[in-house]
């Protein structure tokens, strides 16, 4: 039994969402054979053979690329070797690092070694370009060979209410610009030789055990010679030792972390360089994302989309008794669970007018690589997607008063969610924890980005308020669940789940979905949103 009662009544009664069906399925994708569901491994091979079977088994057609149920993500994958050299050096003096403890660098360079040869460091604030809002933190300064070393999140994320940046990047809220791929991304635009971001938690949103979780691995989409990164290696450095390293160059890191929040920033030469040579295994991996489909009726070409991602962190540090895996039961098996419901239920249904798309992305743990790559060459033309309803991590403690909204103000899909919430007795909660930009941290981005409404349905975004226990009550599952099993061995299935409110959030999202597919309704993006403008060009393909 998985706790509670094994289904939950939707705004559609054709057939129940069923508990038990989740828990089995999340069962089977936890298991070893599994191997945690790393992209590129035999692991990957048992889970796609398995995904398949399941989608065929649901009366799915096949929905990927040339009738097949698949698209092709090739990725490069690289894994960083022990360090031959890695310090930093100023006034004279070298520092040796401690690679994981101090230091946390990959790379996405196809080298077999990944080195900086005493490259001068250059603190280069948020290291934000945003025209739009009148920013720009480079100040034409050249990074061509250097290292730059970045302040986690934006620019007024620690502003008080009376300095001028309060609220000009949202406030508490993270935009695109306070997350780590963009600043690496920015880096490498300015060509510089590694990129290296200052730890906070609170600003970050996750501890240092969530950036090392990799274990110097990493994953890219496979590109031509020419479209390489600069950065030989990219990562973090932790904030104390980010402390040593300002106080044994002479400078004030807290002074520069004010100076970083005001339009006038210019970047420090640190007066530091950095050392650091890694033996590099890498190669170019195939991995999958996975496709299902319902075929609209009577157009058959407007798409909805629901989406989770199959991948997880594959082998980790084994303990003492053998080979453990961390095999993501809540991220995100339980996620593809919920999406084989919606189709299940979907195929019980009369035929939609739309068609009804089930995507399983692969290396989303890697950067949203696999729906990136969709993104770049989409089966499904994104003009004419209706739009991506995401499922990412569910609260597994139980019925909930109410629903996390991710990202308010983005788009007309949240006032679906709030009607269909309210269906069920429910409200909207918007999401407690802005500064984590989850938003920005999911497979639905990649669409959003091409204009595609979204939603997100992830309950890493506040504290719910539970039936049994209030707020409280969600907040202790979210402090457990990021505090002890994000990325790690521990985010296991177990038969103590309670997924009353999981299937609470898989209803609506099916609601949702169900209301578009039958009508010729097309959601918008709100005034204000970032994505807008991108919808809007494209208005006529929908007319």
């Amino acid at each position: 039994m998985v706790g509670a009662p094994a289904h939950a009544k939707s705004a559609d009664q054709a057939i129940d969402i069923s508990a038990d069906e989740i828990s089995r399925t999340v069962r089977t994708l936890t298991l070893d054979q599994f191997e945690g569901r790393a992209p590129g491994t035999a692991g990957e091979d048992r889970t796609i053979g398995y995904l398949i079977s399941r989608f065929e088994a649901l009366g799915l057609e096949p929905g990927g690329v040339d009738g097949t149920w698949t698209q092709p993500v090739p990725l490069l994958h690289t894994a960083l070797g022990k360090p031959e050299t890695l310090s930093f050096s100023s006034n004279g003096k070298s520092t040796a690092l401690n690679a994981g403890k101090d230091i946390y660098v990959s790379t996405l360079q196809p080298k077999d070694r990944a080195v900086v040869d005493n490259a001068e460091m250059v603190f280069v604030g948020f290291g934000v370009t945003a025209p739009e809002r009148g920013w720009d933190d480079f100040k034409n300064v050249d990074l061509k060979g250097k290292v730059a070393v970045f302040l986690v999140n934006d620019p007024d994320f620690a502003a008080t209410a009376d300095e001028p940046v309060a609220g000009k990047f949202g406030g508490r809220a993270m935009t695109y610009y306070g997350r780590w791929t963009y600043k690496f991304e920015e880096a490498s635009r300015r060509g510089a030789v590694a990129a290296l971001i200052i730890h906070e938690t609170e600003a970050a949103g996750y501890g240092w055990s969530v950036v090392e979780s990799p274990q110097g691995e990493n994953y890219g989409i496979a590109k031509p010679a020419g479209d390489m990164t600069s950065l030989a290696l990219q990562g973090w450095i932790s904030g104390d030792t980010a402390q040593k390293l300002f106080d044994e160059a002479g400078l004030d890191l807290a002074k520069l972390r004010m100076a970083a929040r005001t339009r006038e920033f210019t970047p420090v030469a640190i007066g530091a360089k950095f050392a650091a040579a890694y033996p590099v295994t890498q190669e170019v991996v195939k991995s999958q994302n996975i496709f299902g489909k319902i075929s609209g009726k009577t157009r058959p070409e407007e798409t909805i989309i629901y989406g989770a991602h199959w991948d997880a962190y594959g082998e980790g540090p084994p303990d003492e008794d053998g080979k453990i895996y961390r095999a993501g039961a809540n991220d995100d098996a339980l996620g593809i669970a919920g999406i084989m419901e919606i189709a299940r239920k979907f195929k019980a249904k009369p035929q939609p007018d739309r068609t009804i798309v089930i995507a399983a992305w692969t290396a989303e743990e890697r950067g949203l690589l696999g729906s990136e790559v969709y993104a770049q060459d989409p089966i499904y033309p994104v003009e004419t997607t209706v739009a991506n309803l995401a499922i990412d991590v569910l609260q597994t403690a139980g019925k909930a008063k109410d629903v996390i909204l991710v990202g308010k103000g983005q788009g007309t899909l949240e006032d679906d969610l709030a009607k269909f919430a309210k269906l069920q007795g429910r409200v909207v909660t918007e999401e407690s924890l802005p500064e984590r930009g989850l938003f920005f941290r999911a497979d639905h981005f990649s669409l959003a980005k091409r204009g595609v409404p979204v939603l997100l349905m992830m309950s890493l975004a506040g504290a719910s308020d539970l039936v049994d226990g209030g707020r409280a009550a969600g907040q202790k599952w979210i402090n457990d669940y990021t505090g002890n099993c994000y990325h790690a061995a521990c985010d296991a299935w177990t038969a103590d789940w309670d997924l009353t409110g999981a299937l609470q959030d898989i209803n609506v999202m099916f609601d949702i979905g169900n209301s578009l597919a039958y009508s010729r309704q097309w959601p918008e993006w709100k005034d204000g949103s970032e994505f807008k403008e991108l919808r809007d060009a494209s208005a006529e393909a929908r007319q």
